[in-house]
Order: C-alpha cells, then sequence, then structure tokens
C-alpha cells in the first residue's frame, strides 16, 4: 500500500485514538485504502499477523465506534470518497464510504433528487458511518434511517473475502443480510461501496417555527400533531438554554425568552402542505404555543436549519468538553422522561441542554463542562447512567442513531436478555468468525452462551 498510505509515528497515532466520542484506545497502525482491494489487502494482512481492525470515517460518531482497542489497526475510509454511478431514473447512487452525506446530496441537486438521511454532521460525516451506525436525522421522521435508504453494500468481511449484500431488485431472494449489516459498526466486516436510494425533492416545503413558555407544553404539542394524522418531514424540539445559544451562535431569529421551541417541516403537493400547515398552528396554539411563525423565503428556512444544526458547535461558548447521549423513548412518554433528565441533571449539578428528534422520541440529553474540573467526568457519567435507566423503564431503547459502541455496550444487559445477546453474538459470528472486526462493541464480555461472566461479587462463573 506504501509508506504514504500507512503511518505508525506515535504523534500520528494519538489522533486516531477515538472518535468524537469521550473513550480512548491507541492504534498500532493507520492505514488508508483508495480501492476495494487495498481494503481486502489491508484486512488480510491483519488477519496475518492476528491483529484486529476497525474502520473509521471522519471520525464524528459519538459513541466510541471507531476508538481502536487492544492495538488494532485504523483503516481510515476517507480517500474512498468518489461517488461511482448515479441513475436517476432508478433514482439510485452508488458511492464509496468516504463519500461526504452532503456531497451526495449536492451532487444530484440538479436532477431534483436528494439523500434523506441528513445527521446534523451531515457536513462531515461519511456515508460509511452512516451505514456503520443506522444515522438518522432531522427528516428521518417521515422519510425513515439509513437502513431504509441503502439497497446493497459491496463488504470486505474480516478475512478479506468480498461479497455482495442485498441488490437492486426490488424482492431480492434469501435473508436480509444488508439489513443485518446496516448498524453493524464494522462488527461485520467495512462497506467498500454502497447503492443508496435517492428521493424527489417535494414540490413544496414549510418549514415553522413554535415558540413556548414551557418544555411540558412544547412535548405536549409533539404528540398532538401526530394524534392529528400529521406526520412531518421533521419536528425538532431545543429548550431554552440551547435555543439562547444558537440564537447568539447564528442568528436564526429564534426567541430568546422562549422555555422551548419546535421547527417543524412539512413537505408534500401544495394543497395538502397548506392543509397540514394550518392544522400545525391550530394544534400548537391549542397546546400552549405563544406564536407560531412560517419561513417566508428560502434563506429564512434554511437559516433556522443552520441554527438547529449548528447547536453542538455553539456549545463552545460555553465550556470546553459536552457529553451527548441518545436515547428513544415512546412520544407519550416525552414530557415525564424530560422532566427527570432535569432532576438528573440538578442531582449531579451538571447543565443539560436538550435538542433532539421530538418527533420520533429520539432524545439527545447534552452535557456542558469543564472536563478538567476535579470529579466531573464522575458526575457526568453517573448522569448518563440515570437517563439511561430512566429511558429504559419508560419503554425506550438505547440508540436511535448513534449506536452503540464502546460507550453503551454495558447497557446492552439491561435492554436484552442472555438469549437475545447469545442470538446477535451468534449472528455476529457468523460474519467475522476470528472476531478480528471491530472487537469488544456492541456486544458485553459473556454475551455468548457458554462464555465466562463476572459474578458481581467478582469471582468467576
Amino acid at each position: 500500500m506504501g509508506r504514504v498510505r500507512v503511518r505508525a509515528e506515535p504523534l500520528e497515532l494519538i489522533l486516531y485514538q477515538s472518535d468524537a466520542g469521550t473513550a480512548r484506545g491507541q492504534a498500532s497502525v493507520v492505514c488508508f485504502p483508495e480501492s476495494i482491494d487495498d481494503l481486502s489487502f489491508a484486512i488480510r494482512a491483519a488477519n496475518r499477523h492476528r491483529v484486529s481492525f476497525v474502520a473509521r470515517g471522519s471520525g464524528t460518531g459519538l459513541a466510541g465506534g471507531a476508538t481502536p482497542v487492544a492495538n488494532s489497526l485504523v483503516i481510515v475510509m476517507t480517500r474512498m470518497n468518489r461517488i461511482l454511478e448515479v441513475d436517476p431514473v432508478g433514482r439510485v447512487a452508488w458511492v464509496e464510504p468516504g463519500v461526504l452525506n452532503l456531497d451526495l446530496t449536492r451532487s444530484v441537486r440538479h436532477l431534483g433528487l436528494h439523500y434523506a438521511p441528513d445527521p446534523s454532521s451531515q457536513q462531515a460525516c461519511t456515508i460509511g458511518g452512516n451505514v456503520g451506525t443506522n444515522a438518522g436525522g432531522p427528516h428521518c421522521l417521515s422519510a425513515g434511517v439509513t437502513s431504509t435508504h441503502v439497497l446493497a453494500a459491496d463488504v470486505v468481511l474480516g478475512n478479506g473475502e468480498i461479497v455482495r449484500l442485498g441488490g437492486l431488485e426490488p424482492d431480492a431472494v434469501g435473508y436480509d443480510l444488508r439489513g443485518c449489516f446496516v448498524g453493524s459498526e464494522g462488527t461485520m466486516g467495512i462497506a467498500a461501496s454502497i447503492a443508496v436510494r435517492l428521493t424527489p425533492d417535494p414540490p413544496e416545503t414549510r418549514t415553522l417555527l413554535a415558540d413556548f413558555t414551557s418544555v411540558d407544553a412544547a412535548a405536549e404539542t409533539v404528540s398532538g400533531i401526530i394524534a392529528e394524522g400529521i406526520v412531518p418531514a421533521a419536528l425538532e424540539m431545543m429548550d431554552a438554554p440551547i435555543t439562547r445559544l444558537v440564537e447568539e451562535f447564528v442568528g436564526a431569529g429564534y426567541p430568546l425568552d422562549a422555555e422551548a421551541v419546535l421547527l417543524i417541516e412539512v413537505t408534500g403537493l401544495i394543497g395538502g402542505v397548506d392543509a397540514e400547515v394550518d392544522a400545525i398552528r391550530r394544534v400548537a396554539l391549542e397546546h400552549g404555543a405563544r406564536q407560531v411563525k412560517v419561513a417566508i423565503t428560502e434563506q429564512d428556512r434554511m437559516l433556522l436549519w443552520k441554527g438547529r444544526k449548528s447547536a453542538f458547535g455553539a456549545i463552545a461558548k460555553v465550556a470546553p468538553d459536552y457529553y451527548l447521549h441518545d436515547i428513544v423513548v415512546p412520544r407519550t412518554r416525552l414530557v415525564e422522561v424530560l422532566k427527570r433528565v432535569y432532576e438528573i441533571a440538578a442531582e449531579q449539578d451538571l447543565l443539560v441542554m436538550n435538542v433532539f428528534h421530538a418527533g420520533d422520541g429520539n432524545l439527545h440529553p447534552l452535557f456542558v463542562f469543564d472536563g478538567s474540573e476535579p470529579g466531573i467526568w464522575e458526575r457526568v457519567y453517573a448522569a448518563g447512567d440515570g437517563i439511561v435507566q430512566a429511558c429504559l423503564d419508560a419503554g425506550g431503547v438505547l440508540s436511535g442513531e448513534h449506536g452503540i459502541g464502546l460507550e453503551k455496550r454495558d447497557y446492552m444487559s439491561l435492554a436484552y436478555s442472555a438469549d437475545d445477546l447469545d442470538a446477535q453474538a451468534r449472528l455476529r459470528d457468523a460474519f467475522d468468525p476470528d472476531g478480528f472486526a471491530n472487537p469488544e462493541k456492541i456486544l458485553p464480555a459473556g454475551s455468548r452462551c457458554g462464555e465466562m461472566k463476572r459474578a458481581p461479587e467478582g469471582t468467576w462463573i
């Protein structure tokens, strides 16, 4: 592969010890493949030397999925960044994993098409990383997350073998191995090329901003809109601290005195969009909204979205560190879970900001702090534990789009039975029997039946 595409200098390796999450690891070597053959060669070389490997895109992941453990080989996919083929009639694009999410949409905009999944980091995150975590985004409420938009993938397995999972035909025969692979966080191999579904641009789009004097009223409005039979293209919520911060950062027109705001987008034919805008305005006002504004121009609309997608960048004005969670609860339990989030933050004396995909109950509590403060990390992690438990108690799940990785791996036994974990481990083993592909991620130790497990008192069972 050549010295220029393989790096092992200690200072350079530090740059690849983590993704954007809090977990830290250690890489032994970093390589930069430029083709599927390069990728297969790197994995086969790792196999020969009995070294595990981990795929990395732009490093925007937030759960430690790209954090190397056990001195793994880090395979950085950013040089495989070509859009290979676009079929505007079939509305399919073949792309390499290093293509940036937003770049794909920009490249097909002239065709009246776009790629629907739009994580907040879409200017920087890669399609391969999105596939790894089954990423979502604000506009996935009606369009669905990444798995809905991936048709096929050419994958290099843990032994270097190249296989195609899925296909372009509408009803593929056999098991949905494509569906198994999407969201597997690199534990079943690495995608070298991906066929994604492209979506026609809607004929009409309206973006609304509703502001409230209480978080509860905003959360209840979310359920009210869905109960009305309306599924918006996007339905986002921000509480007072993050709203004020974003407005100071971007100047998008968010009210500085609101306790919460909803950013709502509806798309479709003009008549239907007008009717939905009227219904949403009525529901919001009935639930206590002070006002509901509709963006007048495309520039106004894009500025509102710039504010929402700049939220995590804006927090740098408050403190140098943050810890972001990703959990999902039923919409009907939003109010009680949000109350519990604020209580947990107060118990740990932490500043929490909430910005999240309210329409599908995907919460993103954001703790902002100075990591150099003595004892702060213990309080932050304790708060994270409390929030995860509160969400599970409410009938929620561990992740909506960030994945499990290292940071939520040990919560898996709270959400799944021993049989569930064993079934997941057996599926993983079918793809990577030697266990070289991104080890120690997603599944906690002892997931496989027959493995030794540590009992609470520290003995082995």
